[in-house]
């Protein structure tokens, strides 16, 4: 694309943070929306990032309900807060999320390094709603074989989050590589070192690895527990990652192979010289004092 046309993208289109600001929400609102898919992007060829269009703030801005209704679907809330938009106990709520019935969509970390879960608060009022899932709302005891996966130690949560943002990375990616880039990033290196084994496909490929969510700095403890996080240790889900990644690699070396360096050009060694003519005897020389004393002697 060229330096003319990309000027005239970024011209008629604007920033996450201004589109935020049009939209009247947070910029963590925002992203969330995007995430959710209820806010359309676009990529900024340029490489800046996604841009936003006027057509989808105008858009937003007609619908119903602008902007409490979207910033209603964006809403999120914690344990106890999702147990009082639920009307159960705290601790009923906790197993649920553990079970994996309900998903959280993001996650932080307190001051003393405890993994926060929010949910979306929309989902728990569907839940509750659903027919067959209120005897998990009302009954005494949770169902025999559910009680037995929480004896077991069963807990979902950060599972489901990472299935919930690699879905969401996944939908961002515009070409294969960046989809084997995204599924790369919830695997341990040491699986990727042994699923890709040439160094310059796996150099390649971690160009588009996205890093997990931003925690603390680089090689704090905060930050290698959300690596934990984002790491897949789920055997049936690393086994999905594995087999897929390996597909969507061959996809994408089809697509447009790894750069590799130049072979280097060795210039060609000279032709072997070939041997010289041995010397033509030569006629002894006439001059000198030999010659001159020859002269004389005549």
């Amino acid at each position: 694309m060229s330096s003319s046309t990309i000027t005239q993208i970024r011209r008629h289109s604007c920033t996450p943070s201004r589109a935020a600001r049009e939209l009247g929400l947070k910029r963590s609102e925002f992203d969330l929306a995007v995430h959710l898919g209820l806010i359309r992007t676009m990529p900024d060829e340029g490489g800046g990032g996604r841009r936003v269009t006027p057509s989808e703030i105008d858009r937003q801005r007609a619908t119903d309900g602008f902007p409490d209704a979207l910033r209603e679907r964006v809403r999120l809330v914690g344990t106890t807060e999702g147990a009082e938009v639920m009307d159960i106990p705290v601790g009923r709520f906790t197993r649920l999320a553990r079970l994996g019935l309900i998903s959280p969509v993001r996650f932080y970390l307190n001051r003393y390094r405890t993994v926060v879960w929010l949910y979306l608060a929309t989902e728990l009022e569907e839940f509750t709603v659903v027919e067959e899932n209120k005897p998990l709302l009302t009954g005494r005891r949770m169902p025999e074989g559910l009680r037995d996966m929480l004896d077991e130690g069963v807990d979902l949560r950060a599972r489901n989050w990472r299935g919930r943002h690699r879905g969401f990375l996944l939908r961002l990616a515009e070409d294969p590589w960046e989809s084997a880039g995204v599924l790369a990033a919830f695997l341990d290196p040491a699986q990727i070192a042994e699923l890709v084994p040439d160094p310059y496909d796996r150099s390649h490929l971690s160009r588009f690895r996205p890093g997990p969510p931003a925690h603390g700095a680089l090689g704090s403890p905060a930050a290698h527990l959300v690596e934990k996080i984002m790491t897949a240790d789920d055997p049936a889900e690393t086994e999905w990652l594995r087999s897929e990644l390996v597909h969507v690699l061959d996809d994408a070396r089809r697509f447009r192979p790894a750069p590799r360096p130049a072979a280097r050009r060795t210039p060609a060694a000279p032709p072997p010289a070939e041997p010289s003519a041995p010397a033509a005897p030569q006629e002894p020389s006439r001059g000198g004092l030999l010659g001159w004393l020859r002269r004389r002697s005549a």
